[in-house]
């Protein structure tokens, strides 16, 4: 805060402080009441922390945090079905693999390339499959 704010901040402390001491006995003693009451229905929510599950506290268990909870049940399981869709993607046979099988058979085989393009080879190669 800059000097202006601390000068106006004091100012209302002081205020604040005067209108309080200035208070009726019952209002204070309603006020009071009200206090207590608020205090007896209050309830410390603990706060939650974005942590490791096992960094830290592995053993104790948090009330509201639960390994198996839906929201992370249906994020491993779209996790788990989009690596499965990856690897059938991968793996899956399509034109490209065709055509690497085929030219790997070529170029492993024997023969040059040029008699797989002469017409007159597949008629030699039925006669001398007989």
């Amino acid at each position: 805060m800059n000097q202006p704010d601390d000068e106006l901040a004091r100012k209302i402390v002081r205020h604040l402080d005067y209108s309080a001491d200035h208070l009726d006995q019952l209002t204070r003693e309603r006020l009071l009441d009200a206090r207590k009451v608020a205090l007896s229905n209050y309830k410390e929510r603990p706060e939650p922390m974005w942590r490791l599950a096992w960094a830290g506290h592995a053993g104790t268990r948090q009330s509201e945090h639960r390994a198996f909870s839906a929201r992370y049940l249906i994020a491993g399981a779209a996790l788990i079905a989009a690596l499965i869709g990856i690897a059938y993607w991968q793996n899956a046979p399509g034109p490209a693999s065709e055509l690497a099988e085929i030219d790997a058979g070529l170029l492993s085989d024997d023969l040059p390339i040029n008699a797989y393009l002469d017409k007159g080879f597949d008629s030699w190669l039925k006669r001398s499959l007989r």
